[in-house]
């Protein structure tokens, strides 16, 4: 298994494409994200994830997690332990975080560019740190002070990690369901009772302590998803003041035997009387939830890039080597019994579709961090509030379009090895076999879909929609007829008109049919991520033919080469989405009830 941080193309896309370095210098604190030290930050993060991490992908696979049902611990794989230690020892943990609490406070994209290298090098090792960025965001937004000065310095120096409790047994996607309740218990403490599955990192052996943010009523709370609060509760009992307490009766009941993902621990968590603490309103749960559900949401795009990363350089280097028939137009190795099946053409569309993607996901995840930075620290509130609503907007989108192509990707990354790809030996299937869970979790492709349409196209009047076309629109009339690119961007500004008039025709259908909502929701997700993807490497295609661009020949060749691609062989797919939002919802109704009724 091998892995080369794509550092060249992540460059090119923050400061060639998005111009980060005045996105940065607009920002409060912005001086200390100058491109040196950015540069100098990606360079040892590529280090740490090629030398340390990429070691222990497969060690993890292997290995697995162990529980041990006498004393409900986990014990993760040795190799994930030690690389831990070495992630806080190099002050990872604290990268952007606020240095008011500890934090180095870099840029939030300087982060995503570090954690697709982590997702790349080992996701399964990456869901430790995962989640507890999302609960540092919770606390921040929603909870006090003296939560936020006792919990975060913990969280951002690595002593602490921190959890997401949604899910329970009768109880997944559909939180208005959930029992677990919390109990008034005096002088600000609660104590939850209930059990919560599919938690990743509930109990582990990393961390000194676990912060658990967990969603429950209150004993008069209303029914449904308006009666829902959220409590931290620690492994170890935390005072106000900070001091360690003893155990809190909170414990791992199992964890899961899984497909993929087998270094991550999934876990049952019980909650026998636990204490914790209310942050944010009563019954406002779910607004403090979403901040961190949202945080996750594009992390677990970030990690679908990782994969479709990762499966290209191992796939397509063995592509180079494997001798396997003669190319068509005849030989290009003589010298060789048969030549590398990279000549191949079908070989060749599967790489390059790999490629073209990784590189297009990677502009839409950096795009939508540099969202996150002006949200976080630009001193406009305008500025802020536009780019919350392009960030609100495109979250789902992110989410599902790169954990859905991650499946595909993945799989290409087998079919390359043929055989090979197959068994274990070679790395490939279990790319695969982890790629298969991100499309589940934090919300599956379908609710992405339902949170794109139903609620920030139809719900919200369309605004980050808008704004994003806006965007859109005015980077097609600037490079109209422009020599290299002019026709990208003409199929771009064609796209774009489409998509509005796509958007109204699902709008007028809605009016009189509400299920004309789901019935388009999920073409209409691809048909957008397909249009986003084109968006962003029209935009690098311009970047890289811009007389002050100063990069290699090669790679400006090799650019063009992967925008051409997909253009001419992956942004055709919208054809088909296209046509899947216009069937409507007739198709899916009524007399499809008796063709599912038929065994």
């Amino acid at each position: 298994m091998i892995y080369k941080a794509p550092l060249t193309d992540m460059r090119f896309v923050l400061f060639d494409v998005f111009d980060a370095e005045s996105i940065y210098a607009s920002l409060k604190n912005g001086e200390n994200a100058q491109r040196d030290i950015v540069d100098a930050v990606l360079e040892e993060g590529a280090k740490f994830c090629e030398q340390v991490l990429t070691p222990t992908n497969a060690i993890g696979d292997a290995e697995g997690c162990q529980y041990d049902k006498d004393s409900a611990t986990v014990t993760t794989p040795k190799a994930f332990r030690e690389a831990y230690d070495r992630f806080v020892e190099g002050g990872w943990t604290g990268l952007c975080g606020d240095p008011a609490y500890g934090g180095q406070g870099m840029p939030e994209s300087v982060g995503y560019v570090f954690k697709e290298m982590i997702e790349s090098a080992n996701v399964a090792w990456g869901t430790y740190p995962l989640l507890s960025a999302g609960a540092v965001d919770a606390m921040v937004n929603h909870g006090e002070e003296w939560q936020r000065q006792v919990f975060i310095p913990r969280i951002l120096s690595g002593e602490w990690t921190g959890t997401m409790c949604l899910t329970e047994p009768h109880s997944g996607s559909d939180l208005g369901l959930m029992r677990t309740r919390a109990e008034p218990a005096g002088d600000g403490v609660y104590k939850l009772y209930g059990t919560k599955i599919f938690i990743t990192a509930g109990e582990h052996d990393m961390s000194q302590n676990i912060v658990h943010l967990v969603l429950a009523r209150l004993p008069d709370a209303p029914a449904g998803t308006k009666g829902i609060s959220m409590f931290i509760v620690p492994k170890y009992k935390v005072a106000r003041d900070g001091t360690v307490g003893e155990r809190n009766p909170v414990a791992a009941g199992s964890i899961e035997h899984k497909m993929g993902l087998k270094g991550s621990a999934t876990c049952v968590m019980n909650f026998d009387g636990a204490e914790g603490y209310l942050i944010g309103q009563p019954n406002r749960g779910l607004n403090a939830m979403f901040t961190m559900m949202n945080t996750a949401r594009l992390g677990v795009g970030v990690q679908g890039l990782g994969l479709i990363e990762i499966s290209h350089q191992n796939a397509i280097a063995y592509a180079r080597d494997r001798l396997q028939m003669r190319s068509l137009s005849g030989p290009k190795r003589p010298d060789k019994p048969a030549d590398p099946i990279i000549v191949h053409p079908d070989v060749r569309r599967m790489l390059m579709t790999q490629k073209a993607i990784a590189e297009a996901g990677r502009a839409l995840c950096i795009y939508s961090a540099l969202q996150v930075d002006l949200i976080s620290h630009h001193p406009e509130a305008e500025v802020r509030q536009r780019a919350d609503e392009i960030l609100s907007f495109l979250t789902p989108i992110t989410k599902a379009m790169l954990t859905e192509l991650a499946i595909e990707c993945t799989s290409h990354g087998i079919q390359v090895l043929g055989g090979h790809g197959y068994i274990k030996e070679w790395g490939l299937e279990q790319f695969l076999r982890d790629a298969r869970i991100t499309t589940i979790y934090e919300g599956t492709t379908q609710i992405q879909a339902l949170d794109l349409l139903g609620r920030k196209i139809m719900g919200q009047q369309a605004v980050g929609l808008r704004h994003f076309l806006g965007e859109v629109g005015a980077f097609c009339a600037a490079h109209a007829g422009h020599g290299e690119v002019g026709h990208y961007v003409t199929r771009v500004a064609a796209l774009a008109k489409e998509w509005e008039g796509l958007t109204r025709e699902i709008g007028m259908k809605a009016a009189g049919n509400a299920e004309e909502i789901g019935a388009a929701a999920v073409d209409y997700l691809f048909y957008s991520g397909y249009v986003v993807f084109a968006y962003f490497l029209a935009r690098e295609a311009e970047a890289v033919t811009r007389a002050s661009y100063q990069g290699t020949a090669e790679f400006k060749a090799a650019k063009l080469a992967t925008v051409r691609f997909y253009f001419d062989r992956i942004l055709p797919r919208t054809l088909s989405h296209a046509a899947g939002v216009r069937a409507g919802a007739e198709s899916l109704t009524g007399a499809i009830d008796a063709a599912l009724a038929v065994a």
